[in-house]
C-alpha cells in the first residue's frame, strides 16, 4: 500500500473515474486539493471568474457528450453557496455534476470559522449526494460512492465538502485496486414491453414522446429504429429535442404553451395514444392536463419509479431506463414486423406531415429595429446541422426553439427546467470544452446575456471559440409579456441613454464595448439584410482569434411571442405565413 494525502488519493480517483475536466476557483480552504490536482497533471482546470459561473461551464461540459462529468471547485463558505444555482440546474435536468468545495478544519466546524458553513445541509436538497466528509479515510469510499450515485438511476450532481485537515492527512491507498462502483439502473421486462406495445398497436393514431432521458442514455438511435419500424411519429419534449432529426419524416414537432410548433400542438392534440420514453410530463409541455390527457391513452417508461405517475396516472407505467425499454421494444418490433402483425400508420404519418407543412409561423420580417423571428430565419441559413445550441429561458429562448432546427442529440443544450439567468454564456463554454472544433452557438436575450457577462474573459483567456447571439431588446421581455395580464408594465426596462456611447441610442448597455474589454470581438446589427454578413465575419472571426464572438441584433423593444395556457388555446401575436417566402427556412417549405 502507498500513503499519500486524501486529496491526491482524490485526484487519482477522478482520472479513474474519467473525470478529467475541472472548473473552478482555487482559495485558502480547497489550495490541498489545487495541489494535488497540480502534482498529479492529468485534470484539465479552466479558471472561471465566478463561481456560479463555474458551476454552469461543469454543468455543459456534462451535458455535451454522452458520459460526460463535469467537475466544479471552490473554497469553503461564498464558493459552495455561489454553486447552489449550478447544482439546482444540474439536478432539475437530470445532469451529473460533481461539485467539490473546501471546507474550515472539522474542529472549527461548531465555531462560526472564518467562511465555515453547512455547505452539506444547504446543497442536499438539490443534489444526489451531499457529504462533509468529517473522516481521512471516508475519502476514497465517498469519490467512489458520488460516481456511482451520479450515473446510477436518474443521473444528478454530488457535492462533497472537505474540510482542510481532512485534506491535508494520509491515508494508506492503493489505486490500481481501486475499481468504481457497478451502476445500477432498472430494465423493463419482456412482459411489461409487450404490454405497452399492445396498447400503442390498439391505437389508430399513435405518438411516441421522448424526452430528455433519451439523450442521458445514449438511446438516440435507438429511438428513430423503433420510429421507423413502427411508423409512428415522435414528439420531442423541449429537453429531448435533436433524439429525432427535424427534417426526419415522423418528427412530428414539440408540443406546449411556449416552445412548440403550431402542427406539434395538433398532431397532439389529434392522437389517441401516447408513451412517453424518459420524460417528466413537465408542465410547460403539457399545460392543463384535462386539455393534454383527453381522449387517449398513455404509457409512461421513465428510469426513476417514483417520477411514474407524479404529474398524472398513466394507463400503464413502467421503471426503465431508456435505452433498455427501446432496445426491448426494438427486438419486439422486428418480432411483429416480420409476422408481417404491425398496423400501418401510414394515413397518420402523412396527416402530421400535412399539419408540418401548412401550420407555420411567420419569420420573415423586414421590419426596422428587427423582430426577432427574422434572427431566428438567418440563423438558420447561417449554420448548418452539425451546429450545437445553447439557450437558457427567456423570449429568445421560446422564440428560438419555435424557430429554429435541431438534427441530432446533444445539439440543442438548454436548462430546462431551472432556467437561471446567466446560464447560456458559461455553459456554452464548458460545451466547448466538450466539444471542440465543433460549431458552438449560443442564444440569449439581453438580460441573460449581462448576468454573467464577464465569463466571456474565460473564453477569451482559454481560447474556448463560440457564437454568442444576443437578440437586445433592452427590455425583461418575457416577464413584460406576463405582465400583461396584469395591466401593467413594471420594472421590466433596460433602457437609458448611454452617456459613453450614444450609438445604442437609448437600449442602455454597450455590449460591443463590454465584450471587447472582456477580451472577445463583436458585432452590432440593426438592419435584417446586415445579418448574413454579420454571421459570416462572426465565423471568420471566431476562426481567427478563437476567442467568442457576439453578435448583437438590435431588436423591437416590444415582441410578444407565441404562448398560451393551453395547447389548444396558444396566442399567435404576430401574422401566420400563408405562403412559402413568410418561412424560408421551415423544414417542410409551404406551397404558394
Amino acid at each position: 500500500m502507498t500513503k499519500m494525502r486524501t486529496v491526491d488519493a482524490a485526484v487519482a480517483i477522478l482520472a479513474k473515474e474519467g473525470a478529467i475536466e475541472a472548473f473552478g476557483l482555487p482559495g485558502a480552504a480547497i489550495n490541498p486539493f489545487y495541489s494535488a490536482m497540480r502534482a498529479h497533471g492529468g485534470i484539465r482546470h479552466t479558471l472561471a471568474r465566478h463561481v456560479e459561473g463555474a458551476g454552469h461551464m461543469a454543468d455543459g461540459y456534462s451535458r455535451a457528450a454522452d458520459g460526460n462529468i463535469g467537475i466544479c471547485i471552490g473554497t469553503s463558505g461564498p464558493a459552495g453557496t455561489d454553486m447552489i444555482t449550478g447544482l439546482y440546474a444540474a439536478w432539475a435536468d437530470s445532469i451529473p455534476m460533481l461539485c467539490i468545495t473546501g471546507q474550515a478544519p472539522v474542529a472549527k466546524l461548531h465555531k462560526e470559522d472564518f467562511q465555515a458553513v453547512d455547505i452539506e445541509s444547504i446543497a442536499k436538497p438539490v443534489t444526489k449526494m451531499a457529504m462533509t466528509i468529517l473522516e481521512p479515510g471516508q475519502v476514497p469510499g465517498a469519490f467512489q460512492k458520488a460516481f456511482q450515485l451520479m450515473r446510477s438511476g436518474r443521473p444528478g450532481p454530488v457535492l462533497l465538502d472537505l474540510p482542510f485537515d481532512v485534506q491535508m492527512a494520509e491515508i494508506e491507498f492503493d489505486i490500481d485496486a481501486y475499481e468504481p462502483i457497478v451502476v445500477e439502473k432498472p430494465k423493463a421486462s419482456r412482459k411489461q414491453l409487450e404490454k405497452a406495445l399492445d396498447m400503442l398497436t390498439a391505437a389508430e393514431r399513435p405518438l411516441i414522446v421522448a424526452g430528455g432521458g433519451i439523450i442521458n442514455a445514449g438511446a438516440s438511435a435507438q429511438l428513430v429504429e423503433l420510429a421507423e419500424l413502427l411508423n409512428v411519429p415522435v414528439i420531442p419534449t423541449l429537453m429531448g429535442w435533436g433524439t429525432i432529426p427535424d427534417d426526419h419524416v415522423l418528427m412530428a414537432g414539440m408540443v406546449g404553451l411556449q416552445t412548440s410548433h403550431r402542427y406539434g400542438n395538433e398532431t397532439m392534440l389529434a392522437s389517441d395514444f401516447v408513451i412517453g420514453i424518459g420524460n417528466r410530463w413537465a408542465n410547460r409541455h403539457t399545460g392543463g392536463l384535462d386539455t393534454y390527457t383527453a381522449g387517449r391513452k398513455f404509457v409512461h417508461i421513465d428510469i426513476e419509479p417514483t417520477q411514474i405517475g407524479r404529474v398524472f396516472s398513466p394507463d400503464f407505467g413502467i421503471a426503465s431506463d431508456a435505452g433498455a425499454a427501446l432496445d426491448g421494444l426494438i427486438e419486439l418490433a422486428r418480432e411483429r414486423q416480420a409476422a408481417k402483425s404491425l398496423p400501418d400508420y401510414s394515413a397518420w404519418v402523412a396527416e402530421c406531415t400535412a399539419r408540418k407543412g401548412s401550420l407555420q409561423r411567420k419569420t420573415h420580417f423586414e421590419n426596422v429595429p428587427i423582430k426577432p423571428q427574422r434572427v431566428y430565419e438567418e440563423m438558420n441559413k447561417a449554420f448548418g446541422k452539425d451546429t450545437t445550441y445553447v439557450s437558457t429561458i427567456g423570449l429568445s429562448q421560446i422564440a428560438g426553439a419555435q424557430l429554429l432546427h435541431v438534427f441530432g442529440p446533444r445539439k440543442w443544450i438548454n436548462a430546462g427546467q431551472a432556467g437561471p439567468l446567466g446560464w447560456t454564456a458559461p455553459a456554452a463554454l464548458g460545451v466547448v470544452r466538450g466539444k471542440p472544433d465543433e460549431t458552438v452557438v449560443a442564444l440569449s436575450g439581453d438580460y441573460d446575456f449581462q448576468f454573467m457577462i464577464e465569463e466571456l474573459a474565460v473564453g477569451a483567456q482559454f481560447n474556448l471559440p463560440y457564437i454568442h447571439v444576443v437578440v437586445n431588446n433592452s427590455y425583461l421581455g418575457l416577464i413584460r409579456q406576463s405582465q400583461r395580464g396584469f395591466n401593467m408594465e413594471q420594472n421590466v426596462s433596460l433602457a437609458f441613454e448611454n452617456i459613453n456611447s450614444p450609438e445604442t441610442n437609448g437600449y442602455g448597455v454597450d455590449h460591443v464595448k463590454v465584450a471587447e474589454g472582456l477580451g472577445c470581438k463583436a458585432i452590432r446589427v440593426e438592419n435584417p439584410s446586415d445579418l448574413p454578413a454579420a454571421f459570416d465575419k462572426a465565423k471568420a472571426l471566431m476562426g481567427e482569434f478563437k476567442v467568442p464572438v457576439v453578435v448583437e441584433v438590435i431588436l423591437e423593444k416590444v415582441t410578444n411571442i407565441s404562448m398560451g395556457v393551453e395547447i389548444n388555446g396558444v396566442n399567435e401575436f404576430e401574422d401566420l405565413a400563408e405562403r412559402g417566402a413568410d418561412a424560408p427556412t421551415s423544414i417542410i417549405s409551404m406551397l404558394d
